[in-house]
């Protein structure tokens, strides 16, 4: 139980640092200060870095089945961060569903590729 505790604690924060991050970049009525693929860029970036030291963390005590658990934990944390934004950033943007989807959504789709790729790597390793 404490594994899938901290399988989902390290999805929340994967989101949470995004999402904290992007208030930075707004002004107090809602206005992005910054060119908005210059934004996006940073919310890759930041979701990128912040992913991967979580991975890296999560996988050192790993000691098998490298590639079942990066599975797990890329189908896991994708799940977390849609439904996380789903309750959370589409309703404070306002942003319709299918826009959300095609802006952001997909974009999700990194978390199981560095999680599997990272689980398929270690596999390879023994």
């Amino acid at each position: 139980m404490k594994k899938y505790f901290k399988v989902v604690l390290y999805g929340f924060i994967a989101w949470l640092v995004p999402f904290v991050t992007g208030f930075f970049f707004y002004t107090r009525d809602g206005k992005l200060n910054i060119d908005i693929f210059l934004f996006k860029t940073i919310m890759i970036i930041v979701g990128s870095i912040t992913g991967a030291i979580l991975l890296v963390s999560y996988f050192k005590k790993i000691n098998e089945q490298y590639l079942k658990e990066g599975i797990l934990i890329g189908i896991i944390w994708f799940c977390l961060n849609i439904v996380l934004d789903l309750l959370v950033l589409v309703p404070m943007s306002k942003m319709p569903i299918l826009d959300y989807f095609a802006q952001i959504g997909l974009r999700y789709l990194m978390i199981p590729a560095m999680s599997i790729a990272i689980g398929a790597a270690l596999a390879n390793k023994k």
